[in-house]
């Protein structure tokens, strides 16, 4: 039995998105308890070469939204970058979360031969819609919401596994 496309995207997407907002509200909660400023926390990275938290989320949040509406055939509209504090963040993961289930089954099932051009280092690259979602998408949508993990964990915030992974049902 074959996967869709479907399958293999937007409920990945949102699932992973509810265990991001999960590590952001824990932190928060840590940040309060410890009476250590938010800012510290949404300027956190783990070299100084690699982009900070708020910037995580904000780029695996893009590309959960981008990957379903570039699947389904359509552009996703530019959102602003300027989150700035926990609030602020979770509540750019509940619009994507959103922004993921408005799409319907039927409008990425199929989409494996669909053609979709992104920029990659300053060139415009080609995919069908299956690589882009296995080779592009995927893959950089679990790099960046990692490193949220990976900077708060850092950082001394009380995640574990279970954080990252959430439930298993």
């Amino acid at each position: 039995m074959s996967m869709s496309m479907y399958h293999a995207s937007a409920p990945v997407f949102a699932r992973a998105l509810k265990q991001v907002k999960h590590l952001l509200e824990k932190t928060a909660a840590h940040a309060a308890e410890k009476k250590i400023d938010e800012s510290v926390f949404l300027t956190g990275r783990l070299s100084p070469d690699m982009f900070p938290l708020s910037r995580q989320v904000q780029i695996a949040t893009d590309f959960a939204r981008g990957t379903v509406a570039r699947l389904s055939g359509h552009e996703p509209p530019a959102w602003d970058d300027k989150e700035a504090s926990f609030a602020d963040l979770i509540a750019r993961v509940d619009r994507a979360i959103a922004a993921v289930g408005e799409v319907k089954p039927a409008a990425i099932d199929g989409s494996e031969s669909r053609s979709i051009t992104r920029p990659i280092r300053g060139q415009p690259h080609t995919f069908d819609g299956q690589a882009f979602l296995m080779t592009y998408a995927l893959p950089n949508f679990w790099f960046h919401s990692t490193m949220v993990y990976a900077i708060l964990r850092s950082m001394g915030v009380g995640l574990g596994k279970g954080d990252w992974i959430g439930p298993l049902n």
